[in-house]
């Protein structure tokens, strides 16, 4: 079943929602206006019964007081005719209004059992009632957020399937090369480890993502200040970069800038970003953070050979792998994470040809 857009889903011309106590009230309403209407005629003939008790003249009140009962013995024929139609009236009343309850949460209810039996698609009812239609419109939103999660997960567990394969069929080649003698023991060995190093390096990225990929998971925020995560994540990949002559350089202000996020998290998304400046620059990796009117703006700048321009559009994909690229997820968690924190991230060549990561974060998050 193709799935409408929520906004193709309202006719242009909105019919007039009431509010449901608002037209219990009305129902209410009419009954009590009936049971005053008929209490004030008892009332009436009720004074003047007293008034014609009132008269000095002993016949003229027997004559009077027995029309009087007369009167009376009627109109209580009356009010329990009366008092019939409306307690009927009331039952009618209450159907009515009990089916226009019961049928819009009969249908909102099957809407919910679909998307407990895992179809997505948002539904187009109308409901006159603001409480049904605000729930309904929630509904709504909820399934296409499930939807795109449930796409997401599928493609995630296609591509992490075929990116476990790679390493798993080197590994089993080489080894069955040792069995058959037709491989060098140490060589085909080493290859073995260095297949098992990297298949580690992706399981544990494909743990991580799905951790930040989980709905259900609850993060801790806290005010954290940006510089020194820059400085403790560059300290973290200092052994690295001495080993390829790369040196990390800083501009900062000096003023720690706060920020309240997910500490944890924001430190993996620039650990991501040095690791992968370290294996793109020639020499230099220059890391910066600087509030810019109502944004924190952080960058991350190497001096390498830069991106590809067919590749500039894709790097944030997962399982997108660039030229020297290893799994292809790194740089798609860094954006999963940015976001989460309420920025986003671009990536950019500099004039000078290296590549330039910039993380905008709101200086107050919503």
């Amino acid at each position: 079943m193709n799935a409408k857009p929520i906004s193709e889903m309202r006719s242009p011309m909105k019919a007039k929602k009431t509010k449901i106590r608002i037209r219990i009230l009305k129902a209410f309403s009419a009954v009590l206006f009936v049971s005053f209407l008929l209490t004030a005629i008892i009332f009436n003939l009720a004074i003047r019964l007293f008034a014609v008790q009132g008269e000095v003249n002993l016949e003229a009140y027997q004559t009077a007081y027995a029309e009087a009962s007369r009167v009376i013995g009627r109109v209580g024929i009356i009010s329990v005719i009366l008092i019939s139609v409306m307690f009927l009236m009331a039952i009618v009343v209450t159907y009515f209004l009990a089916n226009s309850l019961t049928r819009p949460i009969e249908k909102l209810g099957k809407f919910a059992q679909s998307i407990g039996q895992g179809d997505f698609s948002p539904n187009d009812f109308q409901f006159q009632e603001v409480e049904l239609d605000n729930l309904n419109t929630a509904l709504n939103k909820s399934v296409k957020q499930l939807g795109e999660y449930d796409s997401d997960q599928k493609a995630f567990f296609q591509n992490a399937s075929h990116e476990l394969r790679t390493p798993l069929m080197s590994i089993q080649c080489h080894a069955e090369g040792i069995s058959f003698d037709l491989m060098e023991p140490k060589q085909a060995a080493e290859t073995i480890l260095t297949e098992i190093d990297n298949l580690a390096d992706l399981v544990t990225d494909l743990l991580y993502i799905s951790k930040i990929d989980n709905i259900t998971t609850a993060y801790t925020t806290a005010e954290t200040d940006l510089t020194q995560v820059l400085r403790d994540s560059a300290e973290r990949q200092e052994a690295v970069a001495a080993k390829r002559d790369i040196r990390f350089s800083f501009d900062f202000g000096e003023t720690p800038i706060q920020y309240t996020c997910v500490g944890e998290l924001l430190a993996r998304a620039i650990d991501n970003l040095l690791s992968n400046a370290v294996r793109y620059a020639a020499s230099q990796i220059t890391l910066s953070c600087h509030k810019r009117g109502d944004r924190i703006e952080i960058r991350v700048a190497d001096d390498g050979a830069g991106i590809a321009p067919d590749a500039l559009s894709h790097v944030f994909e997962r399982f997108y792998k660039g030229a020297d690229g290893n799994h292809g997820i790194g740089l798609s968690i860094v954006k999963t994470i940015v976001e989460q924190q309420g920025g986003h991230i671009t990536a950019e060549n500099s004039d000078t040809g290296g590549a330039v990561f910039t993380i905008s974060l709101p200086t107050v998050r919503r």
